[in-house]
């Protein structure tokens, strides 16, 4: 089934009442997830230079939440889980082939996550349903990947990053990550922050869609809108920084909020330091 076939149906179905879907909708689904799972469609694209959102790949994600009932995965009385069960974990070992390594310790993809070749998952860590994880990436201990949240090739999400999922409302855009990105550990990237190709976000950092990036190298102040994500520019290196609060009561007590800080623009030099990257992979 084509693209633009499949799109029209899913849109059809999301729109019929739970009670008026049926056995035809359950085999649409499922064309629908083999081919996310696949990565043959996915939740946001790159068209012309800009991410654009593919509202009708989220509504045939929340149609599967509609047609699923909740079912027993329990391995044993120790191992106890309870979902949806159009949304069991992804089935793994048809990619081994594609050197995809799951380490043991407690980890988990859910189906309709696309893994590329040579993707690293270290435990325990989390990839929700329409997640796209391009190749040669790591995903590091205690890291979350969120539900439609787009990261590219050879990107390390360092241990404790949340890289926030958006599924609804169907319009927005999820968090997206291109290539040969760096991301530190306890990061949270949300709201559909766009992070460009090479940069990297020092330890701790924090991006969201309402807290403006200030960058001393050009002195511009990068922010979100309602209309626009955050856009962190190509090769820069974020790391967390403070302004003070103008604010009588805060001028009194010495007090300040924290802020992200653009500190420089990646380089040779900085390449170097992250050579350890390959090493692990």
């Amino acid at each position: 089934m084509k693209s633009f076939e499949l799109e029209k149906l899913i849109t059809d179905h999301y729109e019929r009442k739970i009670v008026e879907l049926d056995e035809e909708s359950h085999q649409l689904f499922e064309i629908f997830i083999n081919k996310l799972d696949s990565g043959t469609i996915r939740a946001a694209e790159k068209k012309d230079g800009v991410w654009k959102v593919n509202t009708w790949v989220k509504k045939g994600i929340l149609l599967g939440f509609r047609l699923g009932k909740n079912s027993d995965f329990s391995l044993n009385d120790h191992f106890q889980f309870c979902d949806k069960q159009t949304y069991p974990l992804k089935n793994l070992k048809p990619l081994a082939k594609n050197n995809i390594r799951l380490v043991p310790g407690g980890s988990s993809v859910r189906r309709g996550a696309y893994l590329g070749n040579q993707v690293t998952l270290m435990p325990p860590m989390y990839i929700n349903v329409g997640a796209y994880v391009d190749e040669g990436t790591m995903i590091d201990s205690h890291a979350l990947v969120g539900s439609c949240a787009q990261i590219g090739q050879r990107v390390h999400i360092s241990a404790g990053s949340q890289v926030g999922g958006i599924l609804e409302p169907v319009g927005a855009l999820p968090v997206i990550i291109e290539d040969d990105v760096l991301v530190g550990g306890n990061c949270g990237i949300y709201e559909g922050t766009i992070i460009q190709n090479g940069a990297v976000l020092g330890a701790g950092t924090i991006l969201t869609g309402s807290v403006p990036v200030y960058d001393l190298i050009t002195e511009k102040i990068f922010r979100g809108s309602s209309e626009n994500p955050l856009i962190i520019p190509t090769n820069a290196i974020v790391v967390p920084g403070s302004r003070k609060i103008k604010n009588n009561f805060a001028s009194s007590h010495g007090l300040q909020i924290s802020c992200p800080v653009i500190v420089k623009y990646r380089d040779s030099s900085t390449n170097l330091s992250t050579i350890l990257e390959e090493l692990l992979r």
